[in-house]
């Protein structure tokens, strides 16, 4: 399956992953709906694209849940009919258990996992009427294994797998696909943006992330793997190998350990 000409959906389009996909995509000729919140930034983003005619910009809080589905009526009012959803949005975390507030939990679950479902569930009609779709989640590495100072983001993860996993048991007759992709270090500012303890942004890079894949690099990596209709996709550094210790989780808990960064 190419993706050139689909007209396709990104959430968290305003900087970092989803930035760089659209610029991939627009390079496709695709038909693009660009969201986040903040919508100065989305029309920067559009404002460097060579096919502006066909960016649709529909600004998106993923925590608010009950606008999901007006948000979707307007896309498809704009754009006729949508071919990918590409669930980009999301927030990281650099924090102890034992030092994070658990409102700092609840937003995780809001904006990673639940905003994300809200979303989801809201364009599951479209596609199952046009007997066609596909969900491209990005997730992470930690949503298959986890990591200190990330354990809510690895709980909101873990929870995307589950309900993807079963989304595309259920739906795969209704001719409806997931692809799961999990990036390791990219280097964009998610740790810059992350959430330490008491909510606020940890405002510093950090050199994993920092020494991370290119982000164009992986954008182009991630494309790929929709176009192979891949269930998941690993992508990043030797961090990757920890899908597959996860066999050895005594072995993988040591490893983890001895290279946790913040």
């Amino acid at each position: 399956m190419k993706v050139d000409g689909k007209t396709i959906w990104i959430t968290g389009a305003s900087s970092g992953i989803g930035e760089a996909l659209t610029y991939h995509l627009d390079n496709k000729a695709c038909k693009l709906i660009l969201s986040a919140r903040n919508e100065a930034e989305l029309h920067k983003v559009k404002s460097k694209c060579k096919h502006q005619e066909n960016i649709t910009i529909v600004p998106l809080d993923l925590s608010a849940f009950s606008n999901m589905n007006a948000s979707v009526q307007t896309a498809l009012k704009i754009v006729g009919n949508i071919d990918i959803l590409i669930n980009n949005g999301g927030i990281s975390q650099r924090s102890l258990i034992a030092e994070t507030n658990l409102d700092v939990y609840k937003k995780l679950i809001d904006v990673n996992y639940l905003g994300t479902v809200a979303l989801s569930k809201a364009i599951l009609p479209h596609f199952i009427k046009q007997k066609k779709g596909i969900f491209v989640t990005v997730s992470s590495l930690m949503g298959k294994f986890g990591s200190p100072y990330r354990s809510g983001y690895c709980g909101a993860k873990h929870a995307l797998h589950g309900f993807f996993d079963v989304l595309r048991m259920e739906h795969e007759k209704d001719g409806i696909g997931v692809t799961m992709i999990c990036p390791g270090f990219v280097n964009t500012n998610v740790a810059k943006n992350a959430l330490v303890g008491d909510g606020s942004s940890q405002n510093k890079q950090d050199i994993a992330t920092q020494n991370g894949l290119p982000v164009t690099l992986f954008a182009k990596k991630m494309i790929h793997a929709v176009e192979r209709e891949k269930f998941e996709a690993y992508i990043g550094g030797k961090e990757t190998m920890g899908t597959y210790l996860r066999l050895f989780p005594k072995l993988l808990h040591k490893i983890i350990l001895k290279s946790t960064v913040r």
